[in-house]
């Protein structure tokens, strides 16, 4: 794949500032805009691209929230582009509808392996489309709401990025510390025993002392400042996270 870092773009939006927005890519004109025109009538804001390079010239200057991209563009192939944004942590997290004149049940598997979050053939529907977008950055909306835990004033917990960020800043787990840290968020006030806090590590079995889980706790305390004293020690029992 090229190199798709030059962040200069002169495209024009068709802009609606109450909508989120959307990207197209595809070189067909007369599709790019039927899809573009139907988008905006249902309140989003689009881009049109009629080709990955000014696609990513964009994408490095502005993030959309969903991306509608063609399979067959002149200058790049759109699985290797989805490909691409899904293994991206800046991209990732980005939708992706497909949108091809493919039909083969293969085609469908491959971009829906690669990440893609919908796959639409042409000749299709515009509303149908417009249905499938607004049912994705529904369900976008609702994921990214129920994988976000709360912990204290200073601590938010993403599920999704597996990140924690304490007063706004990131701050590095080791993947056990992560784990613990959700087991506890995810039921606050439970206590768990160092057996099952183990088990839950997938450690029960490799000879790992209770010891070890003391130590994960001593470390995520301290990593998460004040927020730290809400992990309480039960004597005799184990920890809880109380809020």
């Amino acid at each position: 794949m090229q190199n798709y870092n030059n962040k200069d773009s002169n495209l024009p939006p068709i802009y609606n500032k109450s909508g989120k927005k959307i990207y197209i890519v595809d070189d067909e004109p007369d599709i790019s805009e039927l899809v573009s025109v139907n988008l905006s009538k249902s309140g989003f804001s689009t881009m049109q691209f009629e080709n990955g390079d000014s696609f990513f010239k964009q994408l490095n200057s502005s993030k959309p929230d969903l991306i509608i991209l063609d399979v067959m563009l002149p200058d790049s192939d759109g699985f290797e582009i989805c490909k691409y944004l899904k293994s991206e942590s800046n991209f990732s997290s980005i939708p992706v509808i497909m949108l091809t004149a493919r039909s083969t049940e293969m085609e469908k598997i491959l971009g829906l392996e690669i990440g893609a979050d919908d796959y639409v053939t042409k000749p299709f529907s515009p509303r149908e489309l417009v249905a499938r977008v607004k049912a994705i950055l529904r369900r976008d909306t609702k994921e990214t709401s129920t994988n976000k835990i709360k912990i204290g004033n200073n601590v938010l917990l993403d599920l999704q990025k597996y990140e924690v960020s304490v007063d706004n800043k990131r701050v590095e787990l080791t993947s056990s510390e992560f784990k613990i840290l959700k087991l506890l968020a995810e039921r606050k006030g439970w206590v768990y025993s160092r057996e099952q806090i183990l088990d839950y590590l997938g450690a029960i079995d490799k000879g790992v002392l209770d010891r070890t889980v003391d130590v994960h706790i001593k470390n995520l305390r301290e990593k998460l400042k004040s927020s730290g004293r809400l992990i309480k020690n039960i004597r005799g029992v184990g920890y809880k996270l109380e809020d």
